[in-house]
């Protein structure tokens, strides 16, 4: 089969290859994916450049990557199943996140755990639920468990118009939440279009500065002091970073415990569980059309380096998808 592999750490131009790799056969409890689309993270750039360094710490691999195919978002077919897989049989269509079993999502096939997977969404492509799994799950997650969001609440989302903040603004809304969204000025109708029922410029307007603050603020992006989510919160609210800069996360994460012993806001980063039940569950919402990816640009297998440098720039709207076809044209180096 293809794949994109790499052996070293560096610019993604230089280090990702389309090569022939050995397809991977399904283990007893493992199902063999026919991979038809998959999509780029903030994983997927660190662990191609090797920085922050903290990311090989953290399982990237410290002198040379530990994975040789990245991709953590995939939808496709199931091909095959272990004799011990009760969940699914070949033909269903299923998406899921590949981040706590080994990745590989950048390739033809790959063979996962079943509790890795969930059917996809009935009324989505393959692009458009590889769009979805790592995004949607950070977002519920970072709203409802660590946010425990609460309908009626002001909640602002920073970065809004990101894969991670698309969702979180969509869902939010679900929850009945009253929206806020933090975005460029160019992404202003996108995610007014989505539910948010108020946008901030952040070229133009500091939310900080703003009264009388929020219930629950998600931090997808920027690099704004902890000091500055803390004073836009209200009393009891709650500040729940998922990216942004080093020093966004590492304040979230060293003095988060810290600023909350001093009064009733809660701050902190999130850690997020890949799991099965909350794959099923975004199923739902999108089914019910309550919330639906957002693409801003897809590339084939071959120009995988392509998109991750597009992604890079920051400039994103929604998720950066890759396709998978049968005829793509492997590149000899």
């Amino acid at each position: 089969m293809q794949a994109i592999v790499y052996s070293e750490y560096g610019p993604a131009s230089e280090v990702l290859h389309l090569r022939e790799v050995e397809k991977p056969t399904a283990d007893e409890g493992e199902v063999l994916v026919k991979v038809h689309a998959t999509s780029v993270n903030y994983s997927n750039t660190a662990f191609v450049s090797g920085k922050p360094f903290i990311v090989r710490l953290m399982g990237a691999g410290m002198r040379r990557p530990d994975f040789e195919i990245l991709g953590t978002d995939i939808a496709g077919e199931v091909e095959a199943v272990g004799k011990h897989v009760r969940q699914f049989q070949p033909g269903d269509r299923v998406f899921g996140d590949l981040s706590d079993c080994g990745r590989g999502g950048y390739a033809q096939f790959v063979a996962v755990p079943e509790s890795a997977l969930a059917i996809m969404p009935n009324n989505l492509s393959y692009s458009e639920a590889a769009a979805v799994p790592e995004s949607a799950l950070v977002a519920l997650q970072g709203l409802r468990d660590m946010g425990e969001i609460k309908s009626g609440q002001d909640v602002l989302i920073s970065g809004a118009s990101g894969g991670i903040g698309s969702f979180a603004v969509q869902i939010a809304k679900y929850y009945g939440a009253r929206v806020t969204a933090v975005c460029s000025t160019r992404n202003v109708e996108m995610v007014s279009e989505i539910g948010a029922d108020h946008v901030i410029d952040y070229t133009k307007e500091d939310f900080a500065q703003k009264e009388p603050g929020y219930d629950l603020i998600l931090a997808t992006v920027g690099h704004r002091s902890i000091f500055d989510y803390k004073r836009a919160l209200k009393p009891h609210g709650r500040y729940v970073c998922t990216g942004g800069s080093m020093t966004q996360i590492f304040q979230a994460m060293l003095l988060g415990n810290l600023l909350t012993l001093s009064d009733d806001r809660k701050m902190g980063s999130l850690l997020v569980k890949i799991n099965q039940e909350d794959l099923n569950f975004i199923r739902e919402l999108i089914e019910s059309g309550a919330i639906h990816p957002l693409i801003d640009r897809q590339y084939p297998l071959g120009e995988a380096a392509e998109a991750i440098e597009y992604y890079a720039t920051g400039r994103t709207r929604g998720k950066v998808v890759i396709t998978i076809d049968d005829d793509v044209d492997c590149i000899k180096h």
